[in-house]
């Protein structure tokens, strides 16, 4: 299992790079192991990251934007639903993975 965070490297836009950022550091603070897939550099990857997000999860008009989450090739969410499972502390079962705090042994 690969968790894999669709980017955009070369994005315009602060609020998206802002939302990357959010979702990196967080898989990196809980060592959660990820893939970042620069979609600015694959038209491939660009083009199996939309050809893969269900039609409920698109945007009514445009393309989705980063970052978008998938566990293998299971679409898990954008940056919306990870924020709420985030808030929620249900972002493992979000992202699909066994919970890390059964593992964590009491001292």
């Amino acid at each position: 299992m690969v968790i894999r965070v669709f980017i955009a490297s070369s994005s315009g836009f602060v609020a998206i790079k802002k939302k990357q950022q959010d979702v990196v550091r967080f898989l990196e603070a809980n060592k959660i192991e990820f893939e970042e897939v620069d979609i600015t550099m694959s038209e491939e990857q660009r083009q199996w990251m939309y050809k893969n997000i269900p039609p409920e999860k698109k945007p009514a008009q445009g393309n989705p934007l980063p970052p978008q989450i998938f566990n293998d090739d299971r679409y898990c969410g954008d940056y919306d639903s990870f924020f709420e499972s985030k808030e929620s502390n249900t972002v493992f079962s979000f992202l699909g993975l066994k919970s890390q705090l059964a593992s964590k042994a009491e001292p």
